[in-house]
């Protein structure tokens, strides 16, 4: 038999086994299957994906908490994953800090309806609704303040330091701090307003966050192992501790990366153990008593993962983000979950409250193309979740073909990428008469069908996974944790014909120009040459690029200042050779086809360069963005 037919055969094998796995565990012993079977698994899916290694943890029903590890805690050492390895989890970090936030207000401190700039008044806040719908704690918290999520300046930079103060992290002024949509109204994610909450914790308790974190709530919750404090795998910053049960962070083919400081810390800066997130699970699933003393009141660890008060939730979606964390629908098993991404490394922690069951689990790599949803659906065969039956098909109602057209994200992500996301983040929507279909740009198509109304459930959910409303005359299409919103026909032909031609334009600069040079017959008087210089002058700063961490990508270096200064000069030069077509028209010289063509080019070129100017985007100052 050939090599590639036992290749396909194991492959099949593989694949049924894994189709089998839930009738084999019952077969098999219980002291055998549950931890061997899992790890084995775990080895497999870590070489497969290009994974360095793995923490987990699962806390069961009857409050077992069973831990485990698997790969490597470091390449360069190939040094193996211990279960008591200390990993860092990003975004899990802010599950946490929220944590504290409510303690402070079951301590009457704060209240979660206390603006934000009667905390921090010092803040350059530009909120149109500031009179009516201000800034509020609970929207940080639940990620509906309508603040930015974060810029490039913010998330890639060398700069700061471990004691960097947090409002560094805002000397944008009101440009920075512009709110882009009525707090409350909708869910847009935020490392922003996480940075913002750390601002306040620091004000109302008159100490550093993290100090205050580390001792009024990570003690107390007995998680000796987990600190808000910078931890780095080598000591090369003042202030930084160097620890060496920290696991290193690697990308993509086990390029290794230390951790580092930012300015946003509070939003992503938490370094912990698979051990102390299953005693923070055991907590966020109980009644907010320790010792039986309340320590966070009943109501707000109610709210901790229930969506409310945005458009989408009065609107009867579930789905959302609440206090804490978010409703997520995966595999026919909802949850309560908050992902994480740091410096090399990615993260999860999912709550199942109803069946008294968590898990927990962090990787020292985060790389684009690995699939790290296959672990969690490893997790969540372990703990034997009860699948829970699809929410069934309801009348929709007779209106839902007037919500049919184009659609854009509404905030955008980050607002110095709106243009990226209005031209390449569009999404159609179609009814048929049965289905809603929704047909992105980048992605697959997925078809929708109604469960009643205007909500509508996608194939891989079991409860209502969309709802389709109408805000202030316009039709917004939500899930719960990104909008959408209905733009004219004609302003998308303009913006996809404005790029189209621009594109268009910018080639025959390339190609013609090349094409004379090559005839030696571009000289400096031609219509091409300044442009043509100015667009292969784009490559001067790949080389700085190629050489300095993308972790700098924010800061002014010399590649990002050279980048601003030839993606400035761009524009300048295209309308130099648009002036010398101008001038040099209805001479016996410059008459002919090409100098028409020259003329046209040179014009939609211009236009496009023109359109990202005005939406910030030219000249391209990587530190501004």
């Amino acid at each position: 038999m050939k090599r590639n037919q036992y290749a396909t055969l194991a492959a099949r094998a593989r694949s049924w086994l894994r189709r089998a796995a839930p009738a084999l565990l019952l077969c098999a012993t219980v002291a055998h299957a549950a931890g061997d079977s899992l790890e084995a698994e775990f080895a497999a899916g870590l070489k497969e994906e290009g994974l360095t290694g793995a923490v987990w943890s699962e806390v069961l029903p009857d409050g077992t908490v069973k831990v485990g590890a698997s790969g490597l805690r470091d390449t360069a050492k190939q040094v193996p994953m211990q279960a008591d390895t200390r990993m860092q989890v990003g975004s899990v970090g802010k599950v946490a800090l929220a944590l504290g936030v409510l303690r402070l207000v079951s301590e009457d401190k704060l209240t979660l309806d206390t603006p934000l700039q009667q905390v921090l008044p010092e803040l350059a806040l530009n909120n149109p609704w500031q009179a009516s719908d201000p800034v509020r704690i609970r929207h940080l918290l639940a990620h509906t303040s309508g603040l930015d999520n974060v810029r490039f300046w913010q998330a890639f930079s060398l700069n700061p330091a471990p004691q960097t103060p947090l409002a560094a992290a805002f000397d944008g002024g009101r440009k920075l701090l512009r709110v882009r949509a009525r707090p409350g109204s909708r869910y847009a994610y935020s490392n922003m307003g996480y940075g913002l909450l750390g601002m306040v914790i620091e004000k109302v308790t008159g100490q550093p966050y993290e100090r205050y974190l580390d001792a009024q709530l990570l003690q107390p919750l007995g998680m000796a192992d987990s600190t808000f404090t910078f931890v780095t795998q080598m000591s090369t910053q003042a202030g930084a501790q160097a620890d060496p049960r920290l696991a290193m962070g690697h990308f993509e083919h086990g390029v290794a990366q230390p951790a580092v400081p930012q300015y946003l810390r509070p939003a992503a800066q938490f370094t912990t153990t698979a051990a102390d997130m299953a005693k923070l699970a055991q907590f966020l699933m109980g009644d907010g008593k320790l010792q039986g003393k309340r320590f966070i009141d009943l109501a707000l660890m109610g709210a901790l993962s229930e969506p409310a008060g945005t458009d989408a939730a009065q609107a009867g979606l579930a789905t959302g983000h609440g206090l804490a964390l978010a409703v997520r629908d995966r595999h026919n098993v909802v949850g309560a979950c908050h992902p994480g991404t740091a410096v090399g490394f990615r993260a999860m922690l999912c709550l199942y409250p109803e069946q008294k069951s968590a898990f927990f689990v962090a990787f020292n790599t985060d790389a684009e193309a690995a699939d790290y949803e296959r672990f969690n659906r490893l997790l969540l065969r372990d703990l034997e979740l009860p699948l829970r039956a699809p929410a069934p098909q309801g009348t929709p109602a007779p209106t839902v073909e007037n919500w049919q057209g184009v659609y854009v994200p509404s905030p955008s992500p980050m607002a110095s990428m709106a243009w990226v996301d209005a031209v390449f983040g569009f999404t159609r929507v179609k009814w048929d008469g049965e289905s809603l279909f929704l047909i992105p740009f980048q992605g697959e198509p997925k078809e929708l069908e109604p469960v009643g109304g205007l909500l509508f459930r996608a194939s891989d959910r079991s409860t209502p996974s969309h709802v389709l409303m109408q805000e202030d005359g316009k039709h917004v299409l939500s899930d719960g944790l990104r909008s959408y919103e209905r733009v004219s026909m004609l302003r998308m032909l303009v913006l996809w014909g404005s790029l189209a031609l621009g594109a268009a334009g910018l080639l025959y600069v390339l190609v013609v120009g090349v094409w004379r040079a090559a005839l030696r017959s571009l000289g400096r008087g031609d219509h091409l040459f300044a442009p043509l210089l100015s667009l292969l002058a784009l490559l001067l700063p790949l080389p700085f690029f190629y050489f300095q961490s993308y972790l700098r990508l924010g800061d002014a270096t010399i590649a990002s200042v050279l980048l601003a200064m030839v993606t400035g000069a761009l524009p300048l030069a295209t309308a130099f050779g648009l002036a010398r077509c101008w001038r040099s028209r209805g001479t016996a010289a410059e008459a002919g086809l090409w100098a028409k063509w020259d003329w046209v080019a040179l014009l939609a070129a211009l236009q496009l360069l023109l359109v990202l100017a005005w939406w910030g985007l030219l000249p391209l100052r990587l530190w501004q963005l």
